[in-house]
């Protein structure tokens, strides 16, 4: 059986899913989008993501699609008919077709695409040997809170990342501090063992594994504190990792030609992501 898609109330072969061509997510990137992990047949922080994508669609002013209720049932019968037990929900909602104009049209009828993938979970073979980062300017607009489609400087980024032999790539400012990855975010340990990411705001997404990741953080008693922190100091660094609802928990041993601690992940990172494994395994888990 071929994959299947759901596209503005139908179910629909992957393969034949299609949307106007005058949608003004494809002609201005007018929309946002969530994607949720699906981990043993289970939703991976459904309602914190399902949050985050209702405060997206209130801050571009777009209406809600459909309930919460009808929209976890969406999800729920495209998992089945996808037979997906490990891999990835994606969503997106855009303020839907109208003639191209840059004003939102006087009426509109938000459209409503999703699609669901397998995809394994990390090689959790990374433990032994981590990844690499680099470092590239932050040349994204000013509101990056919001989850939108408009993605093109996070592409450029992340396509620097992998021509230069990197798993992703850290976005400094202007500042010279880092705010996020191209599609996570970014986290450091000190030389004095402290741990520090970035506060939310405007300049980062406030990720959803981020902050499963800070209550574990709490629970494990880690010293920790919410600040910028500047490349240089990601480098000088004791450990680093990344988070994402794709990555979990992804220890960096190197950001551009630095070598972070001796090279390996660190203890922080390794506790972390086997806190988080707990996670998904219970309290994260929903149907």
């Amino acid at each position: 059986m071929g994959r299947i898609a759901y596209v503005n109330g139908r179910y629909v072969p992957h393969d034949r899913a299609q949307v106007h061509i005058e949608d003004r997510g494809y002609q201005f990137a007018d929309g946002v989008y969530e994607v949720i992990a699906v981990h043993k047949g289970m939703l991976v922080d459904a309602d914190p993501h399902l949050d985050r994508l209702d405060r997206s669609l209130r801050e571009l002013r777009i209406d809600q699609p459909m309930s919460r209720r009808a929209l976890m049932a969406v999800i729920r019968e495209l998992l089945r008919r996808n037979g997906i037990r490990q891999g990835i929900v994606y969503m997106q909602v855009t303020r839907g077709v109208a003639r191209r104009d840059h004003p939102f049209p006087k009426v509109s009828v938000p459209a409503l695409v999703m699609t669901a993938s397998r995809k394994p979970p990390p090689d959790l073979s990374v433990l032994e040997t981590g990844k690499k980062a680099v470092t590239v300017p932050d040349i994204r607009w000013g509101r990056c809170d919001i989850k939108t489609v408009g993605l093109l400087p996070n592409v450029l980024a992340k396509q620097h990342a992998r021509a230069s032999g990197a798993y992703e790539a850290w976005m400094v400012d202007a500042q010279g501090n880092v705010t996020e990855g191209s599609s996570t975010n970014a986290w450091i340990v000190t030389r004095e063992g402290q741990l520090v990411t970035r506060p939310t705001g405007n300049e980062i997404l406030s990720g959803i594994t981020r902050a499963s990741v800070m209550d574990l953080v709490k629970r494990e008693g880690i010293d920790f504190v919410e600040r910028p922190f500047t490349a240089e100091e990601a480098k000088q660094a004791r450990e680093a990792f990344i988070t994402s609802a794709t990555s979990y928990v992804l220890p960096i041993v190197q950001i551009d030609d630095a070598v972070i601690g001796n090279g390996k992940p660190g203890t922080i990172a390794r506790t972390l992501l086997q806190a988080y494994l707990a996670h998904m395994e219970g309290a994260g888990a929903s149907r």
